[in-house]
């Protein structure tokens, strides 16, 4: 048994699939098919169910997928540890953004990061907070940046920056309430995108008030709820960085929560408890500092690097 066997074990896992687990591994079909077998006939156990139409761990196949994943996350600091003592930062960094936040921050981060660490093989995916999660305690990746709606014992939270939320009314509805105050949502129509505006860290949510407005609508995107208020009527709320994205006749459109409300997302960054590169962390925040406004950057990071 060596650590390559265990990497294609966890690879068939994660596609259930063997050209393409072969394809991730840079290698040929009846290679890792081959070195399955090896694996097998050595623990003299069968790993995986495997028939035309699909491939799956059998029940002791599922005990050691989850072994082989632990065993390679500790066999991997072995390597980390060295380039810290070196001061290197590492060869790769594999990062999940969730979809509500990259159209604000992977555009610059990407030109940014790359012009900083051109060095570095730079990996992103969109991911939402649950696959993020299941991909960090997998070692798929090295961190994630989500809302801080997360709740995980073996997950680090590092708070990034905090954003306020401001509605987004219709011309009809600004015209009739020029100052809009949460009590105005029993009178008018509501539009959400759960993912990015139901949040547990907000006092004033819009989702605690689903029964109060007349209709309540989701959508896939904050550019699609505006353009519904446009064309419908009623209102949406939107976060800060989006206010950027908006003509200047939408602009008119936008107006503050009067009140003692407090809406708001705070946007983290989330690595394993036991990540070790330091150094590759904060080329993440170094990055991030280069173009986000130092009043919405956390306190922590703004005035120091990230210490593990």
């Amino acid at each position: 048994m060596n650590l390559q066997q265990l990497k294609y074990i966890i690879a068939i896992n994660r596609f259930r699939n063997f050209a393409k687990a072969a394809d991730s591994c840079n290698i040929s079909q009846p290679t890792l098919s081959t070195m399955l077998q090896k694996l097998e006939d050595e623990l003299d156990v069968r790993i995986f169910d495997r028939s035309n139409k699909q491939v799956t761990p059998t029940s002791a196949g599922k005990k050691i997928i989850l072994q082989a994943q632990k065993t390679l996350i500790e066999a991997e600091k072995i390597t980390e540890l060295v380039a810290e003592e070196k001061n290197q930062i590492g060869n790769s960094l594999s990062l999940s953004v969730g979809p509500s936040i990259a159209p604000y921050i992977l555009p610059q981060f990407i030109k940014h990061y790359r012009k900083k660490h051109p060095e570095v093989s730079l990996s992103i995916q969109e991911r939402k907070s649950e696959e993020m999660l299941n991909a960090l305690q997998n070692g798929e990746i090295d961190a994630g940046i989500s809302a801080s709606d997360i709740l995980n014992k073996g997950v680090l939270e590092i708070p990034l920056y905090t954003e306020r939320f401001y509605v987004y009314l219709s011309e009809g509805c600004w015209r009739k309430l020029p100052v809009f105050k949460p009590e105005n949502l029993e009178h008018e129509n509501m539009w959400i995108m759960k993912e990015a505006q139901c949040l547990r860290n907000s006092a004033f949510s819009f989702c605690k008030a689903r029964s109060k407005g007349q209709h309540i609508y989701e959508a896939g995107s904050i550019e699609t709820l505006i353009r519904i208020v446009d064309e419908n009527g009623g209102f949406t709320i939107i976060p800060e960085m989006h206010l950027d994205f908006l003509s200047e006749a939408q602009r008119k459109n936008v107006r503050k929560i009067e009140g003692n409300y407090l809406s708001q997302r705070r946007i983290s960054l989330y690595i394993r408890k036991d990540f070790v590169k330091e150094r590759m962390l904060n080329t993440i925040i170094d990055s991030m500092k280069e173009f986000m406004p130092a009043q919405m950057l956390s306190e922590g990071i703004r005035k120091n690097d990230i210490r593990l």
